[in-house]
This record gives C-alpha cells, sequence and structure tokens, in this order.
C-alpha cells in the first residue's frame, strides 16, 4: 500500500508518461483538473470510482491501482482478477452516500459485491448500498444491500437513492407528478416525503441510481 503522497506522484508519472496535461484528462474522463490535482500532490486520495477512471485513460489494470491504494489487499486483488476471467466485476458497497460529496470522491465502502460484467454494456455503471432503517419493509430489511445503476432520472414508480440537499442519500419508491415529487416508504409507519418543482430546483433534490438487485444474507434465527 503506498502513501497518499506515494500514490499521487505514481500517477503523475504514468500521465506524464503518456503525454498527458491534466486538462487532457479531465476532459477525457469524469475526474476534475483541480480534483486530479490534488490527488497528484498527495492532499487527496482517489476513491475506487477515481482510479477505475484513470485506469482506462492510462492503460494500467485497475485492480493493481485498488491494492497500491489500499483498497485492496493481495489475495483479494488476485480472487477479482480471477473473477474478471469469468465474466464478472465488481461494485463497492458504501455505508452512506454523505450530501454535496460526488460519488467519485466517496471512501466510505463497507464492502464488495459481484455483478456480471454483461451489465456493464454501454457504459452503465453501478453501486452499492447498505440498507439502514425499516422504512422500505417488508421489500428490503435492514442490512440488505442494495446495488443500483447509477443514473439521475428514473420511471415512475422506480426504487431510487434521492440526495436531498443537506442530507445522506435516501432510499424511497419515486413517484412524479406535474406538481413534483414524492419519495414514499413502503412501511406505513412512515409518512411520504413531498416535494414540489421549486423545492427540487432550490434545495436541490437529485436523483443518484434506481434499483438493479438485491442482495440479502442469509439471517441467523
Amino acid at each position: 500500500m503506498l502513501t497518499n503522497k506515494e500514490l499521487g506522484e505514481y500517477l503523475k508519472k504514468i500521465r506524464k508518461s503518456k503525454d498527458l496535461s491534466l486538462r487532457q484528462v479531465d476532459y477525457r474522463s469524469d475526474v476534475s483538473f483541480s480534483h486530479l490535482s490534488m490527488i497528484e500532490n498527495g492532499s487527496r486520495k482517489p476513491s475506487p470510482l477515481t482510479l477505475k477512471e484513470l485506469a482506462k485513460i492510462y492503460n494500467l489494470d485497475y485492480l493493481d491501482l485498488y491494492e497500491k491504494a489500499g483498497y485492496l489487499d493481495l489475495a483479494e486483488s488476485e480472487k477479482l482478477k480471477d473473477n474478471e476471467k469469468n465474466n464478472s466485476a465488481i461494485v463497492f458497497v458504501y455505508g452512506t452516500i454523505p450530501a454535496g460529496i460526488p460519488m467519485e470522491c466517496i471512501e466510505d465502502i463497507i464492502d464488495t459485491e459481484e455483478i456480471s460484467a454483461d451489465m456493464l454494456k454501454g457504459g452503465k455503471q453501478y453501486f452499492g448500498l447498505k440498507v439502514k432503517g425499516d422504512s422500505m419493509e417488508p421489500d428490503y430489511l435492514d442490512g440488505d444491500i442494495i446495488i443500483f445503476q447509477k443514473q439521475d432520472d428514473c420511471e415512475n414508480g422506480d426504487d431510487c437513492v434521492v440526495m436531498v440537499n443537506g442530507n445522506d442519500g435516501t432510499f424511497k419508491r419515486v413517484f412524479k407528478n406535474e406538481n413534483g415529487i414524492i419519495l414514499q416508504p413502503l412501511n406505513n409507519k412512515y409518512q411520504p416525503m413531498i416535494y414540489s418543482n421549486e423545492q427540487i430546483e432550490n434545495l436541490p433534490l437529485r436523483i443518484l441510481g434506481v434499483f438493479e438487485q438485491l442482495r440479502r444474507k442469509k439471517r441467523r434465527k
């Protein structure tokens, strides 16, 4: 595992060997100029999503970058490489999605899950989130892992992670109408969260991902 400074220096060396400027990397990826600059000077640790973006541009094995950054140990890295040979990919599971922080900057990774590599076709991206609380019972239980497709819009009735400014991402069923949006818990003990079009714009409120798969571990009796 490298320190933030060592990792930054390594990534800077690779970038220069590809004859790329910070601006060019910014243009070719979702990693901003300022964020990459902080990574290279060691003041910011790159998240797994950022490392995966850079790996594509620099033609590197992203699992090797994860290992250098301390997100994986050698044994886990080798296991995941074997999974890739068997047409599977990994998704990072977050404990929370803090407000105001781009997902590529979040370091609160608590687990990984495997998905079919075919799910990534067309540039689709996924992330996982651990359910907390009982507001989405009975369909989703406390401790469940949900795999979401990363997107900023949804269909009526989709179960989504939604960011409301000032709060962590919340998991609710989404209903849209001409007046605004309703975030509906499935547990009738809880009241729906209703937002007008003006509130959606000003808070703001935005969709981060739409439900794709449920992963539920066997529970002890």
